[in-house]
């Protein structure tokens, strides 16, 4: 359970909230987790159980809000996870493993790392960035999340997919309605 770049941090956040949008539930069991977990460059061993499903399900749906929220209330949010999950950052060597840098108290669950992970590399983003960067899909069809680093760029879509698919919309609605004019 470490950490190894800011990326990772704000990426895993944004993937875990989109475990859960009008697409079916991605985590529907332990082994998902564990996928999602290796997936975003965790190692061996991960075991998880019933319980903590749950739990990394409950910390995805405290961090959704961030996405959604004014700025002050995402804040918030954010302050109130580190606060409960974080602690001061200390370098680890565990399992033989380089050193690397551990934000969640020692022997936390895989939901306890989650959420002071996730919960710091979104505080990083919208330090760096401003709460404006992070933002919801715009597509009425989509509830996907998504952070955008690119400076004057706004980005109301989470993908060029979704972002095509509401223009061509958009385009055809103008048609139609100038034929019925």
């Amino acid at each position: 359970m470490d950490i190894q770049t800011p990326d990772r941090l704000v990426r895993l956040a944004v993937d875990l909230v989109n475990t859960r949008t009008r697409d079916p539930e991605q985590l529907n069991e332990p082994g998902d987790v564990r996928t999602f977990l290796l997936e975003h460059g965790e190692s061996e061993p991960i075991t998880l159980d019933e319980h903590d499903l749950a739990e990394v399900r409950t910390i995805r749906e405290r961090i959704r809000p961030v996405f959604h929220a004014e700025p002050a209330e995402a804040a918030q949010i954010l302050n109130e996870m580190l606060e409960e999950y974080a602690v001061r950052p200390y370098l680890s060597d565990h399992d033989g493993s380089p050193w690397h840098l551990h934000v969640a108290k020692p022997g936390g669950t895989w939901g306890q790392w989650l959420a002071a992970t996730a919960a710091l590399g979104l505080a990083g983003f919208a330090a760096g960035h401003g709460f404006a960067a992070i933002g919801t899909c715009a597509a009425v069809d989509c509830e996907r999340v998504f952070v955008n680093a690119a400076e004057r760029r706004p980005r109301r879509f989470c993908s060029p997919t979704c972002s095509s698919r509401t223009r061509v919309a958009s385009h055809r609605a103008r048609r139609s309605g100038g034929r019925e004019a």
